[in-house]
């Protein structure tokens, strides 16, 4: 019973392991590339739930809905860039805080008009909605093994895109010297102008996958944003590989320390206080565990 509980709560984790990497390798990049704290990085996950769900109702499919959803919220991401983040890489990071901060608010208040405030309840595809039994005893929902895989292909893809294409080149050059890369031809604005558009259409299928298993709603953004400022951090800045590792390591440590703390400290403390310890411990286990990797290593797993 045991075995089966960490195992389900494993692939559990992995799967939240591979929805905080869409998010944190656009953020990465971001960060890494361009020079810019981007918080309203959350709000093209929450843009991307809303789209996947209003695409998905209008054509009644699911996965039309995110394979719309995704460059919709790319191409938006790319439009705020023009507008108001181009203007921010001159200035310190404060003034960019304050105003993707602004970003987030300005987000919220939109999705709300448009949307309204009431949650959105987003299903599976019928072809993905049923079980898997991967062990005797343990069937796992097929729609969050898709999701796993998605995450782990898209990652494939990203490695491939970075290290093989002349795009990537130009992504490495710009991430390593900017005025240089600049002087030998290399169009700065619109290669920053491609990496925000691309994190934005990462964030936007992470949010879009995760709305069939959380609710779509108004700040959802906010919360996985922080776990994904977590995962850029163990990861190191500018990694994409760092990036996969350590959403992995967050996923798995986050999701097993909710399952199994509890568990544990029942047999010196009563089931409620057990239950209550064990949530307030497991909440910060993903902070303890970036405090011992940076103690390890100040630049992250793979920081440059």
């Amino acid at each position: 019973m045991i075995t089966q509980l960490v195992a389900e709560q494993g692939l559990n984790g992995l799967q939240l392991g591979v929805t905080l990497f869409l998010m944190a390798a656009g953020l990465t990049l971001v960060f890494g590339i361009m020079d810019v704290i981007h918080l309203s990085h959350g709000s093209f996950y929450m843009v991307g739930a809303y789209l996947t769900a209003t695409f998905g109702a209008r054509f009644d499919s699911y996965l039309v809905g995110l394979a719309l959803a995704i460059p919709a919220a790319a191409l938006i991401g790319m439009a705020v860039e023009w507008i108001a983040i181009r203007k921010l890489y001159q200035r310190d990071h404060l003034d960019q805080v304050l105003a993707t901060f602004g970003l987030i608010m300005f987000f919220n208040e939109g999705v709300r008009m448009i949307w309204g405030a009431q949650p959105i309840f987003l299903s599976p595809p019928q072809m993905l909605s049923g079980t898997v039994e991967l062990l005797p005893g343990l069937a796992y929902p097929q729609f969050r093994l898709a999701i796993l895989v998605t995450g782990l292909a898209v990652a494939a893809g990203l490695a491939l895109l970075i290290q093989r294409t002349r795009l990537g080149m130009r992504l490495r050059a710009g991430a390593s010297d900017r005025a240089m890369a600049g002087a030998l031809g290399v169009d700065i604005d619109k290669l920053f102008t491609i990496v925000f558009g691309l994190g934005a259409g990462l964030a936007a299928l992470a949010g879009g996958m995760a709305g069939t298993v959380l609710s779509v709603q108004v700040g959802m953004g906010e919360s996985i944003l922080i776990l994904a400022f977590v995962v850029v951090v163990i990861g190191g800045i500018g990694s994409v590989k760092g990036a996969l590792v350590g959403a992995l390591l967050v996923g798995l440590v986050d999701t097993l320390a909710r399952t199994v703390l509890p568990v544990a400290l029942r047999g010196a403390f009563g089931n409620a206080v057990a239950d209550g310890i064990g949530a307030s411990l497991a909440s910060s286990s993903v902070y303890v565990l970036m405090v011992l990797v940076l103690a390890w290593r100040p630049k992250g797993l793979y920081g440059a």
